[in-house]
């Protein structure tokens, strides 16, 4: 066991403080328990991959000084000395309590713990091991007393912020990717999409998340989401969504910010969803085994994407869930499993004409070597014609221009070497037929 000691504080860390066959305890700081009233009530939403140390330290100032729990059930201490001094907001201390099974969430020590906490944090790893050791469990109870009652700050990342609402996806298997959830919205990989019956987080009635957003091409399956749960429920629904290393911090009175560093990285952004408010609004099609449609007039549901920076400078209101600065709307759309998004500027959840889309035929491209770091070739069923063109879009939905392409019969070959990395969707029609692919750049 390990110690450091100084004359000044009154304070220590462990290397191990607590350990049983069920949980491990990692502690920084002073054990004798800190007594404020100054801690205020928030949600911290990360995207995964690594830590806004912006968002992190609004997160930390909510605490009033008082002692931070980390709850995870993988990794170790990897939190405890950056939330205990590296952003340099003084608190009393840092714990980390990794939950090795579901008999972690009955012990007392672990409750006392919880109880004793003005800041709660949920680390990344798999959600269905939080959904299987805490739901039903004293250690929910505790956390809802914590969010509700006590009114504390509750932050997660990746695996954690996807259970940081009153919906949530905790798959039993596989996580699902675009194609699976588009292409069946009741693929085995959508299983466990909860309502209503795990945390209850406030401004987060009727809402889903999710993370590691553009970098894993998520957004396709997040309208599947929504459309199983406004299918199953007949409600209307809504989403946030972060990329990685960002986080939207929302404070007590339903006010979000975003921080990250887009001025630098143009790919930290964050998402609101707010599904439509037409008089027909659920899925036109969502049948096990189908290719899900929900299209709605080209607006079945409403994102707001908004730059998320080092001063998050730029918010969203949740009480009108349409209240924005520093972002720009989009609408979202799936049709026979093939996802869109457009830039409008009417935010207006009612917004959308009536399109029969049976008379819309989608087809994917053939995109091939896919990644590339120049040129690529798309191959199509039928030869092309010489004004035939196509767009190609980046992971904010951005048209961009900065690129070539040739058309030899059936194929076009494009030159992508000038667009920076990253993920893009690309769109083509050939004798009215729509065509569309991804394709990843590399540098």
């Amino acid at each position: 066991m390990k110690k450091h000691f100084t004359l000044l504080l009154l304070f220590f860390t462990l290397t191990v403080f607590a350990q049983s066959d069920d949980y491990t305890s990692y502690f920084t700081g002073d054990t004798t328990d800190f007594i404020t009233e100054t801690y205020q009530s928030g949600l911290l939403l990360a995207g995964g991959a690594g830590d806004d140390d912006n968002g992190m330290t609004w997160f930390l100032e909510r605490s009033g000084g008082g002692d931070v729990l980390v709850i995870r059930a993988s990794g170790s201490d990897g939190y405890n000395d950056y939330l205990f001094s590296d952003l340099g907001v003084a608190v009393n201390s840092v714990e980390t309590i990794v939950f090795h099974n579901a008999e972690a969430a009955q012990d007392a020590y672990v409750l006392q713990q919880l109880a004793g906490a003005e800041l709660i944090f949920i680390a990344g790893g798999d959600q269905y091991d939080y959904y299987q050791y805490w739901k039903d469990s004293p250690v929910e109870d505790a956390l809802n007393a914590l969010i509700n009652e006590k009114g504390i700050t509750v932050g997660g990342t990746s695996a954690g912020m996807a259970i940081l609402s009153n919906c949530y996806y905790a798959p039993d298997g596989g996580s699902a990717d675009d194609a699976e959830a588009l292409g069946n919205p009741f693929h085995p990989d959508m299983s466990i999409i909860g309502k209503d019956d795990f945390l209850q987080v406030p401004y987060t009635q009727n809402l889903i998340t999710d993370t590691h957003y553009d970098q894993r091409d998520r957004a396709g399956r997040h309208l599947a989401f929504m459309a199983r749960l406004t299918n199953e429920h007949n409600e209307r629904f809504y989403g946030i969504a972060a990329n990685e290393y960002t986080a939207v911090a929302i404070d007590e009175s339903g006010i979000a910010k975003a921080f990250g560093e887009h001025d630098e990285y143009p790919e930290d952004l964050v998402y609101f969803l707010r599904g439509n408010c037409q008089e027909e609004s659920a899925p036109e099609v969502i049948t096990a085994g189908e290719p899900l449609t929900w299209n709605r007039g080209g607006a079945a549901v409403k994102a707001y994407r908004m730059p998320a920076t080092q001063t998050g400078e730029h918010t969203f209101d949740l009480n009108d869930w349409e209240t924005g600065t520093g972002g720009i709307w989009q609408n979202w759309t799936a049709v026979n499993g093939t996802f869109s998004r457009t830039e409008t500027e009417n935010s207006d959840c009612a917004d959308g004409e009536t399109v029969n889309v049976q008379n819309i035929d989608y087809r994917k491209i053939t995109v091939f070597p896919n990644p590339t770091d120049g040129q690529t070739t798309l191959t199509f069923p039928t030869a092309l014609t010489p004004d035939a063109e196509v767009k190609i879009f980046n992971a904010a939905g951005q048209s961009v221009s900065d690129f070539a392409f040739e058309i030899s019969e059936n194929r076009m070959t494009l030159n992508v070497a000038k667009l920076p990395a990253g993920f893009y969707s690309l769109e083509t029609a050939a004798d009215g037929v729509f065509y569309r692919g991804k394709l990843f750049v590399l540098k």
